[in-house]
């Protein structure tokens, strides 16, 4: 049984910072990627930052000058860095892992707003 539990998320102010941190039942290794996708309220789920087995990172032109993803191995435990937030932003943000499958977090509530 893999397990994904997200923290972290919150209300923040327009410009604030929150760092989500995902952590893994498993090594994280395991898995041939991790990530974040977020989902705003009548909107598509949407790949925000994505951090493979080797270490490569991807995070979308959107959100790449503001949003970064990391790891801590020896944790287990995967993170998503985000600065100078935006009302856009608010959203669901869910943890993300593909390795013998597609393993999901219960997603963390982000809202930006004054």
């Amino acid at each position: 049984q893999v397990n994904l539990v997200e923290s972290g998320g919150g209300l923040v102010q327009p410009g604030g910072s929150l760092r989500l941190s995902c952590a893994a039942s498993g090594s994280i290794l395991s898995f041939n990627r991790m990530g974040w996708y977020r989902q705003a309220p009548g909107k598509a789920r949407e790949r925000t930052a994505i951090i493979t087995s080797g270490g490569a990172t991807y995070v979308p032109d959107s959100v790449k000058d503001r949003f970064t993803i990391s790891r801590d191995i020896a944790k287990s435990t995967v993170y998503l860095q985000m600065n100078s937030l935006k009302p856009e932003d608010t959203a669901v943000y869910y943890c993300y892992g593909y390795g013998a499958g597609d393993y999901w977090g219960q997603g963390t509530q982000v809202t930006v707003s004054s």
